[in-house]
């Protein structure tokens, strides 16, 4: 058993600090306050947290240095993406871009929010979504309200404005080169004639090996 492998030699409270991190960064719906994973405190219990998340295909994601969470390791993320999975039906996908695009990467063609950040005050209205999506309305209603309960997607009131849908915490998984290639995607699809489309595609001729 791979738990068994990985801390047989510990003793009991560093074991259980460490089981206790792995399900919390595992299990929890939000990013983890440093504070409540002791065994980020200690050099041993945390490398022995990072073998156990590599073990099982995971790695641990730093949201801002002091909330932790866990997410796919860029290696098992890239051979599961080269074998066609995909967890998501096409008419969630297709929303879930489009929620992307206008709460995040408009606003960030626009040097409205952080260039590294999920956080967005710009919601997606439903009307957004509705007009622009080619899912029909139906289906794009249920696609949101799966994503939302995955936790892909918050749905958030924006003051006295109808308020909209924003990315949720499940994205806080992605490890910063998935984040930097999707970003990169959303500035592309959203402003391609923006100079940040510009420099990531200049960037990409001189290195096409370069997917970020």
């Amino acid at each position: 058993m791979i738990f068994d492998e990985v801390l047989a030699t510990l003793t009991d409270r560093r074991r259980e600090m460490v089981e206790a991190a792995y399900a919390l960064l595992e299990n929890a719906t939000e990013p983890v306050h440093r504070q409540y994973l002791p065994a980020l405190g200690d050099a041993t219990s945390q490398e022995r947290l990072r073998e156990l998340l590599r073990r099982t295909g995971r790695t641990l994601v730093s949201v801002d240095g002091l909330h932790f969470t866990s997410g796919f390791d860029d290696a098992v993320r890239a051979e599961l993406t080269g074998l066609g999975w995909q967890p998501l039906p096409l008419a969630d996908r297709a929303v879930l871009v489009l929620v992307l695009v206008y709460s995040v990467a408009i606003p960030r063609s626009e040097e409205l929010i952080s260039q590294d950040s999920w956080a967005s005050p710009y919601p997606a209205t439903l009307q957004d979504i509705l007009r622009d999506s080619k899912v029909p309305a139906t289906e794009a209603r249920a696609a949101l309200g799966r994503l939302t309960a995955c936790g892909l997607l918050r749905n958030i009131r924006a003051g006295e404005q109808d308020g909209g849908y924003v990315p949720g915490p499940q994205l806080n998984r992605l490890t910063p080169a998935a984040r930097e290639q999707l970003q990169d995607q959303l500035i592309l699809a959203a402003a391609p004639d923006h100079p940040l489309a510009a420099a990531i595609r200049e960037r990409r001729r001189h290195d096409p090996g370069d997917t970020r």
